[in-house]
C-alpha cells in the first residue's frame, strides 16, 4: 500500500488568486522565484471573478476602462511565462513552520506544499453579501434579487432598482444606465461613498433623465409572485412609502468578511486585517508577508493599484530568504525583458 504523496516544493506560496496575488506571481517570477497559488474559488480572479466580472474598472494605469474579467485575463497572461502552479477550489487550512525555516501549507483537498516564504493576498478573507432584512427575500434571491452582476445583457430593457451608496452601487448604476429601460438608485442620503468622479457621472446621468435618484429612502419590502418581482417598496426617513415597479433588485450593501483559518496562524491582527510593515509588507512572522486588502498599516489606501505596488515590495523583500547570499541587481522590465511563454 502506497503512503501519502510527497509534498510539492516551491519558492513562494501565494494565498489568494485575486488581482494582487496574480500580479505577485509576475513580480516573483521577474526575481526568479517560483510560485504555487491557492484559492478557495474554482477560478482565478478573486472578487473580480466571483462578484462582478463585467463591472468596468476605471483606475488601472494604462486602461481608462477595463472590465473586471478582462483585467483577470491580462493578469493571467502576464503571469503565465513564469509557469505558476494553481491549486483552485482549495482553502489553505493549515500553516506550520518546518525545522529548516520553510513553511508547510495544507489545504482542504489534502494538498501539501512546502515553500521558503508565504505571501498572503487573500483580499479580506472569505466573503458573502450583506443581505437586506426584507421579509420573503429568499424567494427572489438568484433570480430577481442579485447580489452581483455577471452578465450585463440580462438587464437590457429591464427596470432595475439598485440599493446602496458605495462604489458597486454607483458603478453599476452608471453601467446599466446604458442598456436598462429604467435605473433607480435607492439610498438613505444624498452623499455617496465612492470616487468623486463616479458620483459626478451618476448625477449627470440623473440630470439627463437616465437614472432616477430615490433619495433619501431605504428598502422596505418586495412585491411579486412565485419568485417574479413586480415592485420594490421603499420608505423615507419620516415613514412615507413609495412603490417602484421593477424587474430586478440589486442590493449592494458590502460584503461580510471572515479571515477563516488565517486568524489562527498567530499573525498580528488589527480589526480582521493583518498588520504589516509598509516598506516590506512583512507580518509579525518572518517569512510571511501580506498584500492587498487583507494587509493594513497607517494611511493604507484600499486600491488595486496599491496592492500591485505592495506585491512588488513584498517580492523584493522575500528574495533574500529564497536566494540567501545572492545579490539582487534590480533591473527594469524594459531592459530585462520577460521569458517567452
Amino acid at each position: 500500500m502506497s503512503g501519502p504523496s510527497a509534498p510539492h516544493s516551491t519558492d513562494i506560496a501565494v494565498i489568494g488568486a485575486g488581482p494582487v496575488g496574480l500580479f505577485a506571481v509576475f513580480e516573483c517570477g521577474m526575481l526568479k522565484m517560483r510560485c504555487h497559488v491557492f484559492d478557495a474559488l474554482n477560478a482565478p480572479g478573486g472578487q473580480l471573478t466571483a462578484l462582478y466580472p463585467e463591472k468596468p474598472i476605471f483606475d488601472i494605469p494604462g486602461y481608462p476602462r477595463i472590465d473586471a474579467a478582462a483585467l483577470v485575463d491580462r493578469l493571467m497572461e502576464q503571469a503565465q511565462p513564469f509557469h505558476p502552479v494553481f491549486h483552485l477550489g482549495q482553502q489553505v487550512t493549515g500553516l506550520t513552520q518546518t525545522a529548516d525555516g520553510s513553511f508547510r501549507l495544507t489545504t482542504s483537498a489534502g494538498t501539501v506544499v512546502e515553500a521558503r516564504a508565504v505571501l498572503i493576498a487573500a483580499g479580506a478573507g472569505a466573503f458573502g453579501p450583506n443581505r437586506p432584512p426584507l421579509p420573503g427575500i429568499e424567494a427572489y434571491e438568484g433570480g430577481a434579487v442579485r447580489y452581483l452582476v455577471t452578465k450585463r445583457e440580462e438587464f437590457r430593457g429591464k427596470r432595475v432598482v439598485i440599493a446602496g451608496g458605495g462604489d458597486s452601487a454607483v458603478d453599476w448604476a452608471i453601467s446599466l444606465a446604458e442598456l436598462a429601460a429604467r435605473v433607480m438608485v435607492v439610498h438613505r442620503r444624498d452623499k455617496f461613498r465612492c470616487a468623486p468622479e463616479s458620483a459626478q457621472r451618476m448625477k449627470a446621468l440623473a440630470a439627463a433623465g437616465r437614472i432616477e435618484m430615490v433619495v433619501p429612502f431605504q428598502l422596505d419590502g418586495l412585491e411579486g409572485d412565485d419568485g417574479r418581482l413586480g415592485a420594490v417598496i421603499v420608505k423615507s426617513l419620516d415613514g412615507a412609502t413609495k412603490r417602484l415597479e421593477a424587474d430586478f433588485l440589486l442590493p449592494f450593501f458590502g460584503l461580510a468578511m471572515t479571515l477563516g483559518p488565517i486568524a489562527d496562524w498567530g499573525l498580528g491582527l488589527e480589526r480582521n486585517h493583518i498588520a504589516v510593515d509598509p516598506a516590506t509588507c512583512a507580518t509579525s512572522i518572518p517569512g510571511i508577508h501580506a498584500v492587498g486588502d487583507i494587509a493594513t498599516y497607517p494611511r493604507k489606501l484600499k486600491l488595486i493599484l496599491t496592492g500591485f505596488a505592495e506585491a512588488a515590495q513584498a517580492a523584493h523583500a522575500m528574495h533574500p530568504r529564497v536566494h540567501p547570499g545572492e545579490a539582487l541587481h534590480f533591473e527594469y522590465s524594459t531592459s530585462k525583458g520577460v521569458p517567452a511563454g
